[in-house]
């Protein structure tokens, strides 16, 4: 198997700079913790155990709950960012929890240097795992604190001079978390950072959508469900992207059994309108990771009663009825994924999320691969 974009094989492959790489880990980093916001509060709750209510006790901490009695914020969450109030209180009585400002980036990245700063240096030693859930908690709490904010940016609005959007997104916070998950990487921890699909986890999830023992109505939605897998991770794209291809995005020559070409629209870094073409090769060696095989899966299961136009995933009834008329949504997918990994045992099966297809592929070739195309890496994730 093989994979072609669109953009030229050069001769010379220029290194990435510094910048270059920092941007990109800073836009993986980023990418994991929208995903991971799915399954946030399974992700909390592991972890309530490193932020007790019997360190509450104080001034500081009656504050603390007073301030974060708030409607939308479930349970752990309040009880992380009492802590993170407290914390700050403590060693600032005129610290204001509501402000937001150049500021707010360094107190985040304050709060969970203390949860998870080495011990050796007075700190608590947690787990990168706890420095995620912590994050995601305040993302929480600055989302109730200005619910008309955007909530996929961090900027300096020059008209106004304020701050705009959520500062977990900020640059700074996510330069910190990329600098903490190597470090405790490095200390032997194993990350926890949204996961990457990797080869052997696409064997798992096709031999588990496609079991043999599944009644005929779970194996035809094991076959869209398996399909939508494959093409995700073979094109590097995330769930809402893979969820959007349509029947007209694929031309298969008659007759042509090597190769499938598909051409892409516009893709979410990228509003410009360039399209971007795939040619997936046929995989003799792998079957399961074929994607002529599982397009000839996918045909026999729509069989000619199926229009080839419009959406190209649809949803399949308890019965076994693929319908048409309504196509398989990117949540309803994501939720899919979620119970196949719970079903094949994995216990951190919430820290898989939307973008585990693109993220082991995407790492590999920009980082790792010598003899890869990865100088246009850099430039394809933004489609340019």
């Amino acid at each position: 198997m093989s994979t072609q974009n669109s953009h030229p094989i050069s001769q010379e492959k220029p290194v990435p700079t510094d910048e270059q790489v920092d941007d990109e880990l800073c836009l993986l980093d980023l990418e994991d913790a929208d995903s991971l916001l799915l399954h946030v509060q399974d992700l909390v709750t592991q972890h309530l155990d490193e932020f007790p209510e019997d360190q509450l006790d104080d001034e500081a901490a009656r504050y603390a709950a007073k301030m974060t009695i708030t409607d939308g914020t479930r349970d752990g969450h309040l009880r992380i960012i009492k802590h993170y109030i407290t914390f700050h209180l403590r060693r600032n009585k005129k610290w204001d929890a509501t402000r937001v400002d150049d500021k707010t980036p360094h107190d985040i990245a304050a709060f969970i240097t203390q949860k998870c700063g080495p011990v050796e240096e007075g700190f608590e030693g947690r787990k990168y795992s706890t420095a995620v859930s912590t994050r995601a908690a305040l993302t929480m709490w600055y989302k109730n604190l200005r619910p008309n904010e955007s909530l996929t940016e961090w900027r300096l609005d020059s008209v106004t001079n304020t701050w705009r959007g959520l500062p977990t997104r900020s640059r700074q916070v996510s330069q910190f978390m990329v600098g903490l998950e190597k470090t405790k990487a490095k200390s032997g921890e194993v990350s926890s950072s949204a996961r990457a699909l990797a080869l052997e986890d696409i064997h798992r999830l096709y031999k588990h959508c496609l079991d043999s023992n599944l009644t005929v109505a779970q194996r035809r939605a094991g076959i869209i469900r398996y399909v939508a897998y494959l093409l995700a991770w073979l094109m590097l794209l995330r769930i809402d992207e893979v969820i959007k291809l349509r029947f007209e995005n694929f031309d298969k020559i008659p007759g042509e059994r090597r190769y499938i070409d598909i051409s892409l629209n516009t893709r979410k870094q990228n509003q410009t309108g360039l399209l971007h073409s795939w040619r997936l090769h046929a995989n003799d060696s792998d079957s399961s990771i074929c994607p002529v095989r599982a397009f000839i899966l996918l045909a026999s299961l729509y069989g000619p009663e199926i229009k080839k136009t419009g959406p190209l995933f649809l949803h399949v009834t308890a019965q076994g009825d693929v319908m048409q008329s309504q196509p398989l949504t990117a949540s309803a997918l994501s939720r899919s994924l979620s119970r196949d990994l719970q079903g094949l045992g994995y216990s951190s099966w919430a820290l898989y999320g939307t973008h585990s297809f693109r993220r082991a592929v995407t790492m590999f070739r920009y980082f790792y691969s010598p003899n890869d195309n990865h100088e246009f890496m850099h430039d394809y994730d933004r489609n340019k």
